[in-house]
């Protein structure tokens, strides 16, 4: 088979699949439990995740970047001085950037996929 035929069934294979995904994810969507999942305790549980995720996660990387900082002109040792400047830039990335984005990703998928979600405004 020439790599354009290929391409080609690949293609379709694709486009079915996600007509199939479609037609089969309608009805799921439609019947959703509402407003008895908002008040379930899987609902209060995402909440408090999403709260640990999103205060817990900026504070504790800014405090460890903001501790290197602040640490890194009284170290001589250019070892310490070096996973001093890991430990800050790890600390903005995980905490700075990745925790708010990891938030925004949860309640994306949280009212767009978890049936009733969305009326529980994640």
């Amino acid at each position: 088979m020439t790599r354009i035929g290929r391409l080609t069934t690949a293609l379709r294979w694709a486009v079915f699949g996600g007509i199939a995904l479609v037609l089969l994810s309608g009805p799921a969507v439609g019947q959703g439990p509402g407003a008895a999942f908002c008040e379930s305790d899987m609902a209060e549980t995402v909440r408090n995740a999403f709260s640990v995720i999103q205060f817990g996660g900026p504070l504790i990387g800014g405090f460890l970047a903001l501790g290197a900082t602040v640490s890194m002109p009284i170290i001589r040792r250019s070892d310490l001085k070096k996973e001093l400047k890991e430990m800050r830039t790890q600390g903005v990335v995980w905490g700075i950037i990745v925790a708010p984005l990891a938030t925004v990703i949860i309640q994306f998928i949280m009212n767009n996929v978890v049936a009733g979600g969305t009326s529980c405004a994640f």
